[in-house]
C-alpha cells in the first residue's frame, strides 16, 4: 500500500491558526451592522446586501477556495487567503460610501474562501489519520470550533476597544492580524503541502470500497445525497447569521445599546469553549442523526422564542433576556450539529480530496445566507419596535429549521446511516 512521507503541519498549527483567523475576524465584521447603520446611515436593506455579500463570497465562493486548494495545495492556498483578506481590510479602513464597504466585504469574504477550506482540508486529513487509529471522530473539529471561539472572544474585545477611536483603527489592526499571520504561516507550513498526495487518498479507504476515481466537480455533484444534504445544512449558516443581522436589530428593539453586543458575542463565545467538547462527545453518542436534528430544532426553538418575547416591549432587567436566549440558543444547535456534518464530508467523498466537497458545502450556506438576507432585510426593518411585524423575520426562521431537522436523518452517507455509530 502507498504511504505518504510527506511533511504534514501539525494539528496543533492547524488549530492555532484558526484562533488567529477568528481574531482577525472579530475585531471587525460583527460591528459592521452597527457602523453602516449608526455612522453612515444605511438602511437594513443596505446593511443586508453587504453582510450577504461578504458570507456568500466567503461561504458561496468556498466551492472555488476548495477547487483552488485541490490544485495548488492548502499552504499556498491559505497564504493566498490571508493577503486578499489583508486587503479587504485595507479597503473598509478607507470606505466611506456603500460601494466600497461593499467591495471591502467581497474581499474580506474571498480572503476566507481561500483560507478556510484549506484549513479544513488539512484538518480532514488530520481526522481521517484518528478515525484509522481509533480517534473519535469528532475530535478535532470540535476543537477546531473551540479555538475559533476563544478567537471569537478576543476579537470583539480589541474591536470594541478600537472602535472607540474609529472603525478605522479596528480595520488596520485586523489587518496588522492577518499580516501576522502570512508570515507565520509562510516560515512554518511545509512547502511540500502545496502538491497533492493522490496516493495517499487513494490508500483513505480499504480497496473493497475503493470508488471510481472522479475527482473535481464532476464527480462531486453525481454524489447527489451529498448535494441535497449541503442544500438542507445550508439552513444553519443563514441560522447562525442571525447573530449578525438579526440580533443588532434585536438591541435596537429593546433598547439595550450598541454596548451589549461585544458583551453577547463574548457570551457566545464563552458558551461554546465551556460546554464543545462535552456537547460533541454527547453527539456521537446520539450518532450523527439525532445529533443534527437535535441542532435544528434548538435553533427553531430559540427563533421560536424570540418571534413570541418580540411582540412585547422589554425593559430593566428582562432587556436583554430574549437576545441571551437567541444567543444561547443559536450556540447551543451550532455546537450540537458542526461537529457532527463536518467529518460526515469525508464519508461522502470516500477517498476523494474533500477540499471541493467542504468548499461546496460551505458555497450553499453562502447562497443561503445572501438570499436569505435579501428577505430577512425588508422585515428587519419592522422589526426595530414590538409588536406583530417584529415577530415575522424570527418566525420565517423558525419555519425553515423545521426543513433540515426533518430532512437531513435520511440524508446520511451510507457508512453513517446507524444511529450511534
Amino acid at each position: 500500500m502507498p504511504t505518504d512521507t510527506a511533511p504534514r503541519p501539525s494539528p496543533g498549527l492547524l488549530l492555532a491558526s484558526q484562533l488567529v483567523f477568528n481574531i482577525g475576524f472579530y475585531a471587525v465584521v460583527p460591528f459592521l451592522a452597527l457602523v453602516l447603520t449608526r455612522d453612515f446611515g444605511m438602511t437594513a436593506t443596505a446593511v443586508g446586501v453587504v453582510l450577504g455579500a461578504r458570507v456568500f463570497c466567503q461561504q458561496g465562493l468556498f466551492l472555488v477556495g476548495g477547487m483552488v486548494t485541490d490544485r495548488w495545495g492548502p499552504r499556498r492556498a491559505m497564504l493566498a487567503g490571508c493577503l486578499v483578506r489583508i486587503s479587504g481590510y485595507l479597503t473598509l479602513a478607507m470606505a466611506g460610501s456603500f460601494a466600497l464597504f461593499l467591495l471591502g466585504a467581497v474581499l474580506t469574504g474571498m480572503g476566507g474562501a481561500l483560507f478556510s477550506p484549506a484549513l479544513e482540508s488539512l484538518l480532514g486529513k488530520a481526522e481521517e489519520r484518528r478515525r484509522n487509529t481509533g480517534g473519535k471522530a469528532a475530535g478535532l473539529f470540535a476543537l477546531l470550533a473551540i479555538c475559533g471561539e476563544i478567537g471569537a472572544v478576543a476579537g470583539p474585545l480589541l474591536g470594541a476597544l478600537l472602535l472607540g477611536i474609529s472603525f478605522s483603527w479596528a480595520a488596520l489592526a485586523g489587518a496588522a492580524v492577518f499580516a501576522v499571520m502570512t508570515m507565520v504561516l509562510w516560515r512554518s507550513m511545509p512547502a511540500e503541502d502545496s502538491r497533492p498526495a493522490p496516493d495517499m487518498l487513494r490508500a483513505a479507504v480499504p480497496l473493497r470500497e475503493a470508488v471510481p476515481r472522479a475527482d473535481g466537480i464532476t464527480g462531486m455533484l453525481r454524489e447527489r445525497r451529498f448535494v441535497a444534504f449541503a442544500a438542507l445544512y445550508s439552513v444553519s449558516l443563514l441560522a447562525y447569521n442571525q447573530l449578525y443581522f438579526g440580533l443588532p436589530v434585536e438591541l435596537a428593539r429593546t433598547g439595550a445599546g450598541a454596548g451589549a453586543l461585544a458583551g453577547l458575542f463574548a457570551a457566545a463565545s464563552v458558551l461554546t469553549i465551556a460546554l464543545q467538547l462535552p456537547i460533541s462527545r454527547l453527539s456521537v453518542r446520539m450518532g450523527p442523526g439525532r445529533a443534527l436534528t437535535t441542532g435544528f430544532t434548538l435553533k427553531g426553538r430559540a427563533f421560536a422564542g424570540m418571534a413570541l418575547l418580540a411582540q412585547s416591549p422589554a425593559a430593566g432587567t428582562l432587556q436583554l433576556l430574549p437576545a441571551l436566549l437567541l444567543v444561547a440558543g443559536l450556540c447551543l444547535g451550532h455546537m450540537c450539529a458542526g461537529p457532527v456534518a463536518m467529518p460526515l464530508v469525508l464519508d461522502f467523498a470516500r477517498g476523494r480530496r474533500s477540499g471541493i466537497y467542504y468548499g461546496f458545502l460551505a458555497s450553499m450556506g453562502g447562497c443561503a445566507v445572501l438570499l436569505g438576507n435579501l428577505v430577512l432585510g425588508p422585515l428587519y426593518s419592522a422589526a426595530t419596535h414590538p409588536g406583530a411585524a417584529a415577530a415575522l423575520p424570527w418566525a420565517v426562521m423558525a419555519a425553515l429549521t423545521v426543513i433540515p431537522a426533518v430532512g437531513l436523518p435520511g440524508l446520511l452517507p451510507p457508512t453513517r446511516s446507524t444511529p450511534g455509530t
